[in-house]
């Protein structure tokens, strides 16, 4: 018995993006967030507690917050407090991540569907997408609603598949955090982790590419050339 590899070439088919800290700089100012709530509450918003939050659903992501300072808030409380202040920063703040709007016009010009999956609620991905003048952009927009299991759960990314009418293994997903890469390499999909900020301290065991940022010339190079992927079978 042995192990024998061979390797597989095809073309992209889909291309999905992670919101939050990918698409639009909303990470760093959920960390503003995250840092005014716990202040009004005497506590302090760590790194350790941003990584254990950072790409998960704003219930699960709560409840950690929670958990991590013996909070006596429920999960309700802090949600309508995070909109509150959030909406604030919306409003003055809010910007797409270095090259994003280029990469996706140039992936539109190529004619590749393109979804977003992200684990924020739908209001709140379609009112940032509108707002950054995205939201016509995308073929189909998956968010926590539409999932049972939220990142690191490879579920959305499954669905964002079958969404796309594809194979993970030809879909190309775009992440900024470990939760979220983790999700992606999970569900077979080609990953690629642009980290920023905060997450560049992360790890992201099986990505294919870590980006320098949605400007990398090596993105455009991924989507232009036939991919690679490498499959072992006994013999």
């Amino acid at each position: 018995m042995g192990i024998t590899s061979s390797a597989t070439q095809f073309e992209i088919q889909a291309t999905v993006f992670d919101l939050d800290g990918l698409l639009v700089n909303t990470e760093d100012l959920y960390q503003d967030v995250g840092t005014e709530l716990l202040r009004r509450r005497g506590r302090t918003f760590g790194a350790d507690l941003l990584d254990a939050m950072m790409g998960r659903p704003q219930h699960n992501a709560l409840s950690i917050m929670i958990e991590w300072h013996g909070l006596d808030d429920t999960i309700e409380t802090l949600a309508d407090e995070t909109k509150e202040i959030f909406q604030t920063l919306l409003a003055s703040r809010l910007a797409l991540m270095p090259g994003a709007k280029n990469l996706i016009e140039h992936i539109r010009l190529l004619d590749i569907s393109l979804g977003v999956a992200t684990s924020s609620g739908p209001e709140f991905a379609r009112d940032v997408l509108s707002r950054v003048e995205l939201l016509d952009a995308f073929n189909f927009i998956l968010t926590s609603a539409d999932v049972i299991a939220g990142k690191p759960d490879p579920e959305i990314y499954q669905l964002a598949a079958k969404t796309a009418c594809t194979q993970p293994e030809k879909m190309l997903v775009f992440e900024d955090s470990e939760t979220g890469c983790k999700a992606a390499v999970a569900s077979g999909a080609i990953t690629v982790a642009v980290p920023s900020g905060h997450s560049h301290r992360h790890s992201f065991s099986g990505a294919k590419l870590i980006a320098t940022s949605l400007a990398d010339a090596r993105i455009y190079e991924l989507l232009s050339s036939p991919v690679e992927r490498k499959s072992s079978a006994e013999s």
